[in-house]
């Protein structure tokens, strides 16, 4: 039962960073998939503070957000990808800042997201 939530979490999850990548942005900054890393780091982080504070989370709830909707969701090998090209075409500093971007703010994302579970949840 634990795949069928899952695999329903990442689905939506999927779906929902497709349909932040057809926002119409054309810039050389991967903007896009820095908002969906940050967005789903919130996401986890919120996750993960409801589960710390309630601690009575039904595990496959817990699956299909944490696993299924922020796994479908977050774009590292995207992030990987993009952070490869940007050095491969020497936009070195333009790289520099996108890979410290994705990492101090999915970090923050993760952060708020707990603090933001402790007020809501």
């Amino acid at each position: 039962m634990s795949f069928i939530f899952v695999a329903l979490g990442g689905a939506l999850g999927a779906v929902s960073r497709y349909a932040i990548s057809l926002i119409p942005l054309k810039t050389q900054f991967p903007v896009l998939t820095l908002i969906t890393n940050i967005l789903g780091a919130l996401l986890i982080g919120f996750i993960v503070g409801i589960t710390d504070k309630k601690g009575d989370v039904s595990p496959n709830i817990v699956l299909f957000w944490k696993t299924g909707v922020c796994g479908g969701f977050t774009t590292f090998s995207t992030f990987s990808l993009e952070a490869y090209k940007l050095f491969e075409n020497k936009a070195y500093v333009l790289g520099g800042v996108y890979v410290a971007l994705s990492v101090c703010c999915c970090i923050l994302g993760i952060y708020f997201g707990k603090k933001l579970a402790m007020v809501i949840g």
